[in-house]
């Protein structure tokens, strides 16, 4: 079964990290609407655009799903 985007977002943090990617999973992290299950691109672009100001540009999830996209092909 594969993973949903949260579950890999999460493999991404890192408190260490300047890589924007890593910064958008530490704040996903905490927050307590994400949509947790989702594997979707639309829908969770959407909700990113409604309710995340902590994600300063829609390019770092473009480039977070498409690590998400290449992780799934590897498998």
């Amino acid at each position: 079964m594969r993973k949903s985007f949260y579950q890999f977002l999460m493999t991404q943090r890192n408190p260490e990290s300047h890589d924007e990617v890593a910064q958008f999973a530490a704040n996903a992290f905490f927050d307590q609407g994400f949509p947790k299950l989702d594997q979707n691109y639309d829908s969770l672009s959407k909700y990113l655009e409604e309710n995340a100001g902590y994600l300063p540009s829609m390019t770092i999830f473009d480039e977070a799903f498409q690590r998400y996209q290449e992780q799934a092909s590897e498998l």
